[in-house]
């Protein structure tokens, strides 16, 4: 299965474990599933890192990518095609831009997104698997 993980997932199972569903873990330690984590994801927490508005517990953006490399994880950038047709997203459901546009990636390559974000329920109308 081809999952991808929301920016507060990514930031879990690298820093605080604990948090993450035992279905999570179970998805994460599976090595047949591919695990994807979007360059949205990082650009989201260095913005919200510089701005003193997220805690890394005691790293740094770099070296979240570090440790996200080492894990195995699959990385995918933002594409011309998904920034150009972005506008058929409903952004009254969710007003987060980065969200949204996870969301969009997730429909776009059928990835079931990993999140704990309950407002993300509402886009299974539109296609979105989710776990968590």
């Amino acid at each position: 299965m081809n999952y991808l993980l929301d920016t507060h997932t990514l930031i879990w199972s690298l820093t605080e474990n604990k948090k993450l569903s035992k279905i999570v873990k179970n998805i994460l330690e599976n090595t047949d599933n591919e695990i994807y984590v979007s360059a949205i994801s990082f650009w989201e927490v260095s913005l919200k890192y510089a701005l003193k508005k997220l805690s890394l517990n005691g790293i740094n953006p770099e070296e979240l990518l570090e440790l996200t490399t080492e894990l195995g994880f699959n990385f995918i950038s933002i594409q011309p095609d998904e920034c150009a047709d972005f506008y058929k997203m409903n952004n009254l459901i969710h007003r987060d831009p980065f969200d949204r546009m996870l969301i969009w990636q997730a429909l776009k390559h059928d990835f079931i997104l990993i999140t704990k974000d309950d407002t993300v329920k509402r886009y299974q109308s539109m296609g979105l698997k989710l776990i968590w």
